[in-house]
């Protein structure tokens, strides 16, 4: 388990995945349902049209939104970072940790094929991530 695939890490996973019409709140009821910290937004095809995660949730209530009313095409992080299913684990985290999020969508053939969390790895894939993190740092 030292540096999984991506497509073997999303196998059997089925991502939350909601329109951009759909509301804030629905979007916060379902990522409470299922205990995940994001949901993908989709069209009626699959194709990823942005990504909100509570962050998102957060700005929109700080500025004054109102989650039954606000549709998640106007919360959610538009066209977000990917990473295709024939990727590293290694490389999953450090976009994530480069781009200072927590979430990746998988997406393959322009189609999301599921998500990746930073708890979705495990043992020696983090142990060479922050090997390599460190390895960086004295470098630079």
């Amino acid at each position: 388990m030292t540096n999984r695939n991506i497509s073997f890490i999303v196998k059997d996973q089925q991502p939350l995945m909601l329109r951009p019409t759909d509301s804030v709140q629905l979007a916060c009821q379902r990522m409470s349902e299922r205990s995940v910290g994001a949901v993908l937004v989709t069209d009626g095809h699959h194709h990823l049209k942005g990504i909100f995660t509570g962050r998102d949730a957060v700005k929109m209530v700080g500025a004054g939104g109102h989650p039954a009313e606000t549709p998640l095409g106007e919360a959610m992080t538009p066209a977000p970072d990917t990473i295709g299913p024939e990727h590293k684990a290694i490389e999953a985290l450090h976009m994530m940790c480069d781009g200072g999020y927590r979430h990746l969508p998988v997406v393959q053939d322009g189609k999301v094929v599921g998500i990746v969390s930073r708890s979705d790895f495990k043992g020696l894939e983090l142990d060479q991530f922050e090997d390599e993190q460190s390895l960086w740092e004295r470098i630079c």
